[in-house]
């Protein structure tokens, strides 16, 4: 099949915005997707790829998207975890609840991702330097970025945030900041990019499907080969929503679609 070039991807693409704080030396850039802003200047500008990832997987994922996914282990719930994940978000609720307009969450530092996508799955307002500070330290009043769903009227309503960790992060290092047992943390693998100065390449599709980026069916390296691209395996890190907006439950808060496809 000869390789074409494609349209752009549609607004269910978003979702993962800031696992860099695994890579804090590239939280210079907040836009990354294929179109309509500028793709990654490099294979390892990960604050792009970041928030290409998050843009894809926004919403039901399908058998390419999950080839791209690593979730963090399951165990057992016990009521100490229950406790200690209602108290994070208990705390997270009242720290971002000035957030509901977002010109405060502007002031304090977030920038939206991909401003000129519309119909975003979920809106993503980022923190480089909470990023940077997620990787040491956690305060669950500061997450790394705070979620919005649009409503009909075009306004934005405040839905929760995101907390980060670096990739190489134990399970035990998960479990300390959200119990794994309550919430599944989960991060972006195996993608294939263009090489460096093949920029031009993100909006290349084969088979109807995009070749590159977290919508590829490509997820091994001898596969990303046979199509001169770059093979990360794992470039960014991990990451976990926490809906403290959408209900009161802990099943409620701590949901991810992730896993789930179509």
């Amino acid at each position: 099949m000869t390789i074409t070039k494609f349209r752009p991807v549609n607004g269910r693409t978003l979702t993962i915005l800031v696992a860099l704080s695994a890579f804090p030396c590239f939280a210079g850039a907040q836009s990354g997707h294929p179109h309509p802003t500028p793709p990654p200047k490099a294979p390892g500008d990960t604050m792009q790829m970041a928030g290409m990832a998050d843009h894809a997987m926004s919403g039901p994922m399908d058998e390419n998207m999950m080839r791209h996914m690593e979730l963090s282990p399951t165990r057992v719930p016990t009521h100490a975890d229950t406790v200690r994940a209602m108290k994070v978000a208990a705390d997270l609720k009242r720290a971002i609840a000035k957030y509901e307009d977002t010109t405060a969450a502007v002031a304090d530092g977030y920038k939206m991702f991909a401003p000129n996508i519309k119909n975003q799955h979920v809106y993503h307002f980022t923190n480089n330097a909470r990023a940077f500070g997620a990787m040491f330290s956690f305060d669950p009043t500061k997450p790394t970025s705070i979620l919005y769903k649009q409503t009909p009227d075009g306004k934005f309503h405040l839905v929760g945030a995101m907390y980060t960790m670096p990739k190489a992060a134990k399970p035990s290092r998960l479990d300390d900041r959200v119990p794994l047992s309550i919430a599944r943390w989960h991060k972006h693998v195996n993608w294939c990019v263009p090489k460096l100065g093949e920029q031009s390449r993100w909006t290349e599709q084969k088979d109807g499907k995009p070749i590159f980026g977290p919508e590829s069916p490509i997820a091994t390296k001898s596969a990303c080969d046979a199509v001169h691209g770059n093979f990360l395996a794992n470039p960014l890190g991990w990451m976990v929503h926490v809906n403290v907006n959408e209900g009161s439950d802990v099943g409620t808060i701590f949901r991810d679609d992730h896993g789930k496809s179509d």
